[in-house]
């Protein structure tokens, strides 16, 4: 009972935090625009369109949806897995641009046929954001240093090494805008659906990879391994784990997946790489996996969740007057009631009371004598 009972407690947690936020974003829009309640009905049904009175179901506005899940499923996929050994590495952000940038660039200089590509670039770029994390993994492990304080710097260094690279040695310059020659064809991803859709075979992909991760962390040993070092570090050591192999696992494996979502992302939405095609993806992967409570098969719903509201501002900011940057004000709110571990606690300290008076007083009955029964004097 308390198990189920503690569940159910998570479940209304995390929607009382998310009903809050969109209570936040209601309040700004109120404050902010002249036509409020047309500015939600975009944030809040954005499949819905209406014209003359009728309403329709927009499946096109649901395909880009599930594109927008792509490369936020990685992203909340690895930093799932370096949260679970309690790893805040940070570095997410810059590993998904490297990945989409060393994509973009062998999308255009590798000569390969179709098929084969996309998948060694995808593969090339996957290896590299690996090694790219193993930077921060070693330095914890071998001389201490902080995750989250290495990692956030780490972002800079990469951001500033993508941008030197694409703006003096990679750069088309017959484009105005700073961005590598078109991909050759053979280097696309193909897309799911006829027409203008976005959603390309990336998004099978990133569903098997949420249920693979889900199916290592929860029935592998060096998932549970990852997991309980996460849990206590202390107990993992004396119980004779390699914490430290563990350690530097678990963030290489995130950087992995940072930067095939960031390479699947690229070649499977653009024609070419830019500097701004990767906005903030590293930082949203920490929201999904708060939201997911660092739960792999959760992290495709929170995905969703969160490209369905963007998808929602997006439709906002270009049919009313309220600016796109809403989606960032509700992505904090949910963050910080998700993050604050006194939310709710109160309620929680009177479930388990309650939920453990209710066990004594069923363990007290059971031990009473039933009425029925004889006494011998």
């Amino acid at each position: 009972m308390r198990d189920k009972r503690m569940r159910l407690f998570g479940v209304t947690r995390g929607a009382a935090a998310i009903l809050i936020a969109l209570a936040v974003g209601a309040v700004f829009i109120f404050l902010t625009s002249k036509t409020p309640f047309e500015a939600l009905r975009y944030l809040l049904m954005p499949l819905l369109s209406v014209k003359d009175g009728a309403v329709s179901f927009n499946l096109q506005y649901l395909y880009e949806i599930f594109a927008g899940m792509i490369p936020i499923i990685f992203t909340g996929l690895a930093v799932t897995v370096m949260f679970s050994a309690n790893q805040f590495n940070l570095a997410g952000e810059g590993v998904v641009m490297a990945g989409g940038f060393i994509a973009g660039i062998l999308g255009v200089h590798l000569d390969l046929a179709p098929g084969w590509h996309p998948l060694v670039s995808v593969l090339i770029a996957t290896l590299s954001g690996g090694l790219i994390m193993l930077i921060p993994a070693l330095l914890k492990t071998k001389v201490g240093a902080n995750v989250m304080v290495s990692t956030l710097m780490l972002n800079y260094i990469i951001m500033h090494i993508v941008q030197h690279y694409l703006n003096f040695t990679f750069r088309d310059r017959s484009k105005g805008a700073p961005m590598t020659h078109d991909f050759k064809p053979s280097a696309i991803i193909p897309s799911l659906v006829p027409g203008t859709s976005k959603m390309s075979v990336g998004f099978i992909v990133a569903l098997l990879f949420a249920v693979l991760i889900a199916f290592f962390l929860y029935r592998t040993r060096w998932g549970y391994a990852i997991r309980m070092i996460g849990i206590n570090e202390s107990f993992s050591l004396y119980s004779g784990m390699n914490v430290n192999t563990m350690i530097v696992s678990a963030q290489v494996i995130g950087g992995m997946l940072a930067g095939m979502g960031g390479a699947i992302e690229i070649l499977g939405r653009f024609s070419a790489y830019r500097w701004n095609q990767l906005p903030g993806y590293g930082w949203v992967g920490v929201t999904i996996a708060i939201l997911a409570k660092n739960n792999p098969a959760y992290v495709p719903l929170a995905a969703f969740f969160l490209s369905y509201l963007n998808r929602g501002c997006l439709l906002m900011s270009t049919r009313s007057d309220v600016p796109a940057e809403m989606i960032d004000i509700i992505q904090a709110a949910i963050f910080l009631f998700f993050a604050a571990e006194q939310f709710l606690s109160g309620f929680r300290q009177r479930l388990v009371v309650k939920t453990t008076q209710e066990e004594l007083m069923k363990l007290e009955a059971m031990r009473k004598p039933t009425g029925g029964q004889n006494h011998v004097e």
